[in-house]
């Protein structure tokens, strides 16, 4: 092996290019620093080969009679300042990304293209003994020649480098550019790339972003923003509504305490009365959960105030139902009864009212009665570990009380009253011959117990603990 490189040190050298070509696209890229230590290696061997043989890249090379070695002796000082420049540009690239990550690529290859260009003067001045002062006076027009032509394109370069500076958004980011929302993909040296929420890509020129307004929807991290509006007949008392409408908040427990959500008349006319509610989520992916469940949510609690959603299909004279009836027609498990059953099911439904913080059904506890909510925001909570857990919030139209009634089971929860609560109270007496009279019912109501048991055990299972690794001194030790 010694003799071959002692032999033949201007193919070993070549050799080594190969080797540092294969290798860099070879390794996988998640192992980066294994493939700058590689390159290091190989480029340090490399230059061993080289001035080791004689060929210092500051000196063209000796053999101008010898044309073949010449030529090859040359090629490899060319390929020796590239190589630097290759090396030193993954040395900055791999510094860079501990700093700002993947964020910053556009700085990163306009330092690269300097320093490579930088190689390639350094090369044509002491490889191939060229004037450099009229290359670069040449190159010099050739750059105004070509600045000229490429006005636009040397605009959006530049300013990508300002948006990667500044850093008004990054990869990741869910973003609105003039008016185009989407997630950025990318921010290369001509324009930026969204992936809008249809699935389509929108191409964006940097210089075009650089003047646009910019609004990022996702900084500040932890905060996003959303609101929804609501439609009201314009004869509904506007504090009714806003009550009914801070309930649905209430009863909406993704939204964030802090900043807290508000309710805001927007406008009012003949035509109708606008309502919006707003609040923030902590994270993007609940902003569309959280606007279906706020609009459910407000329709349950203004139907509860005997508010309808602004509609040009409902009837003039709307048909006079009582609550209890309404509550039947539109619960998923009482709605199957047959209209004369559902009026005499009304008739046993007694009211009760609950002041906030009043515990409507308390955990363990085997319930012979079974609550519709009417109005207001139930707060059902857990035990895990020892500490209180609230497991989730209930609003009009849902029944607590079910386990007592389909299996004679305590209750798994504290049900407290989050806000002032009106609930209609069914005894079991009346309600057990209904429920072996209609199986449909009765099983409705075993499947909403056994989903929330489900829930239930979810939510109050232990998290298992994580694995302590074993540092490599903390092993030592235990093997001491």
């Amino acid at each position: 092996m010694l003799s071959l490189i002692s032999e033949h040190p201007l193919l070993c050298a070549l050799a080594l290019l190969v080797l540092d070509l294969l290798m860099w696209h070879l390794v996988s890229a998640d192992r980066i620093y294994w493939k700058v230590g590689a390159r290091l290696v190989i480029f340090s061997l490399f230059s061993v080969l080289l001035f080791n043989e004689g060929l210092n890249p500051m000196v063209p090379a000796q053999w101008v009679d010898d044309v073949p070695r010449h030529l090859a002796a040359t090629g490899l000082q060319i390929a020796w300042w590239l190589f630097a420049a290759r090396t030193l540009t993954v040395l900055i690239v791999a510094a860079m990304m501990q700093r700002v990550g993947h964020t910053g690529r556009l700085l990163q290859d306009l330092l690269g293209a300097v320093i490579f260009l930088i190689a390639v003067i350094a090369a044509l001045a002491y490889v191939l003994d060229l004037p450099v002062k009229g290359v670069l006076a040449t190159s010099g027009a050739m750059a105004i020649i070509v600045g000229l032509a490429l006005q636009s394109t040397l605009s959006d370069v530049f300013s990508g480098i300002v948006l990667n500076t500044t850093k008004p958004y990054q990869l990741d980011d869910w973003i609105s550019i003039d008016g185009t929302e989407g997630r950025v993909t990318d921010i290369d040296w001509r324009a930026t790339r969204l992936q809008t929420a249809q699935g389509s890509m929108a191409v964006i020129p940097n210089s075009l972003a650089a003047k646009a307004k910019v609004i990022n929807f996702s900084r500040p991290s932890d905060v996003h923003g959303l609101s929804i509006s609501i439609q009201v007949s314009p004869h509904a008392r506007p504090q009714t509504v806003i009550d009914a409408l801070e309930r649905a908040m209430i009863g909406c427990r993704s939204l964030l305490a802090t900043p807290a959500p508000c309710v805001t008349l927007k406008s009012s006319g003949s035509g109708g009365a606008e309502y919006e509610i707003s609040g923030f989520v902590a994270s993007m992916a609940q902003k569309r959960t959280v606007r279906n469940q706020l609009f459910d949510l407000a329709f349950r609690h203004l139907q509860a105030s005997g508010v309808s959603l602004l509609s040009t299909s409902e009837s003039a004279v709307p048909q006079e139902v009582s609550r209890p009836r309404a509550l039947l027609e539109s619960s998923n498990i009482f709605s199957t009864l047959r209209q004369d059953e559902k009026d005499t099911f009304s008739q046993n439904m007694t009211l009760q009212t609950f002041r906030a913080g009043d515990v409507i059904l308390a955990a363990g506890e085997v319930s012979d009665h079974l609550f519709i909510i009417e109005s207001g925001v139930v707060s059902v909570t857990l035990m895990r570990n020892g500490q209180p857990l609230e497991g989730g919030r209930m609003g009009p139209g849902e029944v607590i009380g079910e386990a007592g009634i389909v299996a004679e089971q305590a209750a798994l929860a504290n049900f407290t009253a989050k806000t002032f609560c009106t609930l209609y109270r069914i005894e079991n007496s009346y309600l057990k011959p209904c429920l072996e009279a209609r199986r449909d019912i009765n099983d409705a109501m075993k499947n909403l117990l056994d989903v929330r048991m489900h829930l239930a055990q979810n939510l109050t299972r232990e998290a298992p603990k994580p694995i302590a690794k074993k540092r490599f001194l903390q092993w030592l030790r235990s093997r001491a």
